[in-house]
């Protein structure tokens, strides 16, 4: 793991050990690649709660909540599903903070509506606060993955 994840990592664990809070993740492109950022982190377990990786459509329903309804409507990666994802992990893990993300991580799977790349991202807090954004990065499946994970940390930072 490089050092600027380690540091975002470590970052991430002092603000939520300094307001006394926990995170929670709920991943599918990523393959728990936020998790795995958080966990390298000594003593990480005083700060986050767990991560639930849900690759397949029926792991979102079934793990973490998510409307068929919704899935059919808007497709796994959306705005509506990452917020989904958040909300269902956040009340599993009775956590203070939730992110969620689903994309296209590549090399195949793309669309025109949704190139390879595609990542949706949900932030959500106990107190009800939603943030998402839309991310269409570069690079083969191992870099779209890095830079989902690096975005996803930046973002539990500031919400």
């Amino acid at each position: 793991m490089d050092n600027y994840l380690l540091q975002l990592s470590q970052h991430l664990g002092d603000r939520l050990l300094q307001h006394n809070q926990r995170i929670a993740t709920a991943e599918s492109c990523t393959g728990g690649g936020v998790a795995a950022a958080i966990t390298a982190i000594p003593g990480s377990s005083a700060w986050f709660e767990y991560g639930i990786v849900s690759y397949a459509n029926t792991a979102k329903q079934k793990l973490l909540g998510v409307n068929a309804a919704t899935l059919e409507r808007e497709g796994a990666v959306s705005e509506a599903v990452v917020i989904e994802m958040a909300r269902g992990v956040l009340a599993l893990a009775e956590a203070d903070i939730a992110v969620a993300i689903s994309g296209v991580a590549g090399p195949g799977g793309g669309s025109l509506e949704k190139p390879v790349g595609t990542v949706w991202f949900a932030w959500v807090t106990k107190n009800a606060e939603i943030k998402t954004e839309l991310k269409i990065f570069d690079g083969d499946r191992a870099g779209i993955q890095k830079q989902a994970v690096v975005f996803a940390l930046e973002g539990a930072l500031i919400i």
